[in-house]
């Protein structure tokens, strides 16, 4: 079973109280998944690479690079996404090489070893040497960031940190939405 299925199931069979992964969840009745933040994939460029001024990046403009990813054991989930997306497009990737984190692909960029393809890495707010961060124009290199947890989990700590989560990234105020989270009397 892959690693992002064992998460569903841990959640299900009550091993973990709630969970964000990449992705919503296979259909279940007994989880609820409220996404909470949308993204792009981005490509982390060397500063002279030819797409850097690009106004729509696509799996394309890297077809002569070597690529850099997240192995499929890390994010099977972007993995399988990118090299999909790489198949319908045409494209054969030159050659893979993995990236434990975002900031290990910034530095193997840096190093001239290929192109990134990552999440938004939380450390590119320090500019890494001779690289640039551009995202992809393609839709289907776009991900959601959901919180999952189980639908009768009547856990006072759960359903604070679900709703504190939400309410921080400005969900639980949205007009029209609620999410219903089971609270015991």
């Amino acid at each position: 079973m892959p690693d992002f299925l064992a998460f569903f199931s841990a959640l299900a069979s009550i091993s973990i109280d709630a969970s964000s992964p990449c992705t919503a969840p296979p259909l279940n009745a007994e989880i609820t998944a409220v996404p909470f933040a949308h993204a792009p994939l981005y490509a982390i460029l060397p500063e002279s690479h030819a797409a850097i001024n690009k106004e729509h990046l696509g799996l394309e403009d890297l077809a002569d690079d070597e690529w850099i990813l997240f192995p499929k054991r890390l994010q099977p989930i972007v993995h399988e996404a990118i090299l999909a997306a790489a198949r319908r497009d045409g494209i054969r990737p030159k050659c893979t090489h993995d990236a434990v984190t975002a900031e290990q692909a910034i530095h193997l960029v840096s190093e001239q070893v290929g192109v990134g393809i990552v999440t938004k890495p939380n450390a590119f707010d320090s500019r890494p040497k001779n690289a640039v961060l551009k995202p992809f124009s393609d839709k289907s290199l776009r991900f959601e960031t959901c919180v999952i947890m189980r639908k009768g989990d009547d856990s006072r700590l759960t359903n604070q940190f679900v709703r504190t989560l939400l309410r921080k990234f400005n969900l639980a105020s949205q007009p029209g939405s609620q999410m219903e989270l089971s609270l015991s009397a």
